[in-house]
């Protein structure tokens, strides 16, 4: 590559976790590339790298596209099988070790190497001639092919297949798993896009910053760097041109990358950035602005284990225990009592403090086998969260009942379990959620993610106890925008102004519900775990925060920082402007 295009103009991209790295620039090839030679950036193999793997498997010699004989098709059936098996197992292990959205996902995509239905796709294609490594490819694709055309939530699992794959073709061949290449150096990984099973294993000692040339705000990658605290920026255009060794400033906080920039002047910037960080290092908590105004910063958990490590650190209670995730392995529902079990550790261990239970978000990109749920066209707009009341209406009956007796069991705060449904639409909904919560002894609440609940909340206030704002859909439907996809990530990053502006209608809408009532309004999707996104929405009328485990000490570091008026100050200028690019920077500049 030539030197001019290492010194090209600045590549813009969108920042999803603030931060500056400065270091040698580390190229991750594809991983299908790295299995399989001949592989284009679609991941399709060309007709060569298809011939050479066409025999693969196979042991009769048969020529290409000769269809086996039931023997040998059984002995490629069990060589998937086996590697599929293997490549689950090692995720399931990675899971095990790892915390928060990194073992969420690392445990989804073990869920998805075991799937049934791309095993009898393979098969499928096993009967057509093709040798067990070219149909593990060429059943992946039919799947791309369908996730592409779906769309939504289920495209964002295109990166995740394509990774599986390549793991169990290395399998297949007995070579070493692909995966992030080795650092000499702590360094910027680039890459066109990463799987979650190697972000999740990202050493931040080594890998200062993180730049992907596709992606958006709330992709994997960008979820798991901002609870790993690695600055990252995504659909991150021209990428391509920087070259492998060249140096690289990344500016997260303004989603840019400068390319061999000067070496003083980058230096002294990452050191100003790693005094910010050493503070946040530092802080324990509890979370208060600078003028002594107390804020509530939660943490988002999967399971009981992340409710556990939370509880050892300066969390103020939990804002968001996704409870689906706990099952997504299993195949059939589990008992009131086995869930009861599971709530109860999670509230025991914040005995004093606020836990908040969503109830099942089933469906989209988390399907559960035991839920009923057929594939859908577009599973974003489509059966997810309450709506599976539309299929199932026992089955929340029975996660309330046992979220009822988790409380029962641990008492104290957690007498009256605060408890929120997801992807609420309509007042019924609300009104029908609140009554079953009542019946019960619980607390209820509501999701903001889809705007006919923005727009209107006046109307939903009655019915229940307290909201929480899930940002990451909120601005995915506001926008009309698929949040995974790269092209779109400027108009899915949660400091669009029109998305600020239903916040900030909501949190003053709920500041006046109906018999002089204010119901708290907190924020648990990703925005929150912006530092300078946090104040804003304080400003903005928020009442408390949820982010990951990792992301609380940055976060309550800022907070620390800023006075309650600032927050207000902060948050008029993000709302003065017309895009998010130019809402982050002029916050940016006011907090300088």
């Amino acid at each position: 590559m030539s030197q001019e295009s290492q010194t090209g103009p600045t590549i813009r991209g969108t920042g999803v976790v603030a931060g500056l790295a400065y270091g040698v620039a580390r190229w991750v090839g594809r991983a299908e590339q790295a299995v399989v030679g001949g592989v284009d950036p679609t991941g399709v193999p060309d007709a060569e790298a298809s011939a050479e793997l066409s025999t693969g498997g196979t042991t009769d010699g048969a020529p290409e596209g000769t269809p086996p004989d039931d023997e040998q098709l059984e002995r490629d059936r069990e060589r998937f099988v086996a590697a599929a098996t293997t490549v689950a197992g090692r995720l399931d292990q990675r899971a095990s070790l790892a915390t928060g959205v990194s073992a969420e996902v690392l445990a989804a995509n073990a869920v998805l190497a075991r799937d049934r239905g791309w095993a009898k796709a393979v098969v499928k294609e096993l009967k057509k001639g093709l040798g067990v490594e070219a149909a593990t490819i060429a059943a992946t694709e039919t799947f791309v092919v369908m996730f592409t055309r779906v769309g939504g939530r289920q495209a964002e699992r295109i990166t995740d297949l394509r990774d599986i794959c390549a793991r169990v073709v290395a399998e297949l061949r007995g070579l070493p798993e692909p995966g992030i290449p080795e650092f000499d150096e702590p360094g910027v990984l680039l890459a066109d896009d990463l799987a979650p099973a190697d972000t999740a294993g990202l050493d931040p000692a080594m890998v200062l910053g993180i730049v992907i040339e596709r992606g958006g705000p709330t992709s994997h990658t960008a979820i798991i760097a901002r609870q790993l605290g690695i600055p990252c920026v995504v659909a991150a255009a021209g990428l391509t041109s920087v070259a492998d060794g060249a140096r690289v400033l990344v500016d997260a906080g303004a989603g840019t990358v400068t390319v061999d920039p000067d070496e003083e002047s980058a230096l002294e910037a990452a050191a100003a950035d790693r005094r910010l960080r050493d503070l946040a290092a530092g802080w324990t908590g509890p979370a208060v602005l600078a003028d002594g105004h107390a804020v509530s910063l939660l943490a988002n958990v999967q399971d009981a284990a992340g409710a556990e490590v939370a509880a050892t650190g300066p969390a103020g209670g939990i804002g968001l225990f996704r409870t689906e995730l706990a099952f997504l392995d299993r195949p059939t529902e589990p008992s009131v009592d086995e869930q009861a079990e599971l709530y109860a550790r999670v509230l025991a261990s914040f005995p004093d403090a606020k836990v908040v239970t969503r109830t099942l978000d089933a469906g989209s990109d988390k399907p559960l086998a035991f839920a009923g749920m057929a594939e859908e066209d577009n599973p974003a707009l489509g059966v997810r969260g309450i709506r599976v009341d539309l299929i199932d209406r026992g089955l929340l009956d029975r996660q309330l009942d046992a979220l009822a007796e988790a409380g029962r069991r641990v008492g104290g705060a957690h007498s009256s379990p605060w408890v929120m449904a997801p992807m609420i639409s309509t007042v019924d909904e609300a009104r029908d959620f609140g009554g079953r919560c009542r019946e019960r002894g619980l607390t209820p609440g509501i999701m903001v993610e889809v705007p006919s609940v923005a727009v209107a909340v006046d109307r939903f206030l009655p019915h229940v106890d307290f909201l929480s704002i899930g940002t990451n859909d909120l601005t995915q439907y506001v926008m009309a925008a698929d949040r995974m996809s790269s092209d779109l990530a400027a108009l899915t990053d949660p400091w669009q102004p029109a998305v600020l502006r239903l916040i900030r209608s909501v949190a003053e809408a709920a500041g006046r519900a109906p018999g002089g009532r204010t119901v708290p309004v907190g924020v648990c999707g990703e925005a929150a775990a912006d530092p300078h996104l946090a104040c804003v929405l304080l400003g903005l009328g928020v009442s408390s925060l949820s982010v990951a485990t990792a992301a609380l000490p940055f976060v309550g570091a800022a907070l620390g920082e800023v006075t309650l008026e600032r927050c207000r100050q902060l948050a008029a200028l993000a709302l003065d402007c017309d895009t998010a690019r130019e809402a982050r920077a002029a916050v940016m500049a006011g907090s300088a």
